[in-house]
């Protein structure tokens, strides 16, 4: 079969290339054609397959994961479009394997929307998981979020060796209480961190309200955040404390840079005799933003932040990670599907730090759905136009002369960034 499979996905992929097509679809070709194909693909490689799931930061946490590995030599293949399906995996692979079907990687680091992983694990069970946490996304999609949970839950029991937890979340935490074989590693904060990434129970909770139950005891976490500077943050694993340089901007993450270096580790061994921990901590404060995930870019001549928002939680970080002040605010908000349909978690985000300089511009098609969110906030809206394309090439134009931040959702965040790059003015910065 794979002597039909792959030279047929492989024309599949460079005709839908050559169309603009999706980035999955040669993908989608191959799991109805060869059903095996990526299990027989990636239960070849030497240290196995490591999936990263969770609710927010899979992108970054797992191009973080990706290069901490690349790192320490070791060969790493992961879906790096960000087509987190099952069918993005088979598209990547089907650009990196050669025409027999082999695939030249040392690991396999996955990301893996929460559902599509359940599918993906059940014809590859990985070697490592990575869960990084549950928060109300996409609620139209996954239903509950105790129902998300088990969805993460299942990702872990499939897992061969071992699963690394969020040990603040007490969703993801607990899901080791369901464990039998697997190696459970934790990462988390220092105390003086829990206010600043409130789990989904801290944010539902009423004013004055009893805390939730916590677990029995905490335990104890290979890699600790302890504190997070403007451009560095300190860690704390092997009973001693390292401070690093950080080019990625956001609290959100150098929380999850914290994971990347618990499953990391994990990989390489722990300890100092399998890991070199310099050149680790070397590569992880090299690590630039994911596309669009708090990107920096630079457009004619004045920096432009790009920052995704998707729920209460990614919202509120975002708000908290970069001052308001002496900025061009711009935000953009579609429900389409990748966004979700339901926008009802625009009104448990606080948005009184944007009150003193207000928004400049709002768009996307949930544009006056935000305006009339801002408007109880008493935060001042300099306009509203739902077309994204007219209202960026505003942003950009009346803005002269001051830095820009633009929150959008996915679909936004996409719209904006295929504007930006019919620009020439625009450059990235590493």
């Amino acid at each position: 079969m794979v002597f039909f499979t792959v030279p047929l996905g492989k024309l599949v992929r460079r005709v839908s290339r050559l169309r603009g097509g999706g980035s999955a679809l040669p993908g989608l070709v191959v799991e109805k054609i060869d059903p095996g194909f990526m299990r027989r693909t990636l239960t070849t490689l030497p240290h196995g397959v490591a999936v990263v799931s969770g609710t927010n930061g899979k992108t970054t946490t797992t191009k973080m994961v990706v290069e901490l590995l690349e790192s320490q030599g070791l060969k790493v293949f992961t879906n790096r479009t960000g087509s987190n399906f099952t069918r993005g995996v088979a598209a990547a692979l089907l650009g990196e394997v050669d025409w027999r079907g082999r695939l030249d990687a040392d690991i396999a680091v996955l990301e893996l929307d929460e559902a599509h992983a359940v599918h993906f694990v059940n014809s590859v069970p990985p070697r490592y998981c990575l869960l990084l946490n549950v928060l109300r996304d996409q609620l139209d999609r996954f239903g509950e979020i105790d129902k998300t949970a088990q969805l993460l839950q299942h990702i872990a029991a499939k897992t061969t060796g071992t699963v690394v937890l969020n040990r603040e979340d007490p969703r993801v935490a607990r899901i080791a209480d369901t464990l039998t074989g697997q190696d459970v590693k934790y990462f988390g904060l220092d105390d003086s961190l829990l206010g600043t990434f409130p789990n989904d129970d801290d944010m539902r909770a009423a004013p004055g309200s009893p805390a939730p139950a916590a677990l029995p005891a905490k335990p104890q976490a290979d890699v600790v955040l302890r504190r997070v500077g403007a451009d560095s943050a300190e860690f704390e694993y092997d009973g001693g404390t390292v401070t690093t340089a950080m080019k990625l901007r956001g609290v959100y993450n150098i929380f999850n840079a914290a994971a990347a270096l618990t499953l990391a580790r994990s990989i390489c061994g722990g300890g100092a005799a399998t890991a070199n921990h310099e050149t680790l901590l070397q590569a992880l404060s090299q690590v630039a933003p994911a596309f669009g995930r708090g990107e920096s870019l630079t457009v004619g001549g004045q920096p432009l932040d790009l920052v995704l928002v998707k729920n209460p939680s990614g919202f509120r970080l975002g708000l908290k990670s970069f001052p308001a002040s002496g900025y061009a605010t711009m935000i953009a908000i579609n429900d389409n599907y990748a966004d979700g349909r339901d926008m009802s978690w625009l009104w448990d985000v606080e948005f009184d730090s944007l009150r003193e300089g207000g928004v400049d511009l709002l768009t996307g098609s949930r544009a006056y759905d935000m305006a009339l969110r801002l408007q109880y906030d008493e935060v001042p809206v300099g306009a509203v136009d739902t077309d994204i394309p007219a209202a960026l090439a505003a942003f950009i134009r009346e803005g002269q002369g001051k830095p820009k931040r633009i929150f959008c959702t996915y679909t936004a965040m996409l719209a904006i960034r295929r504007e930006l790059s019919k620009v020439t003015t625009v450059e990235v910065v590493s």
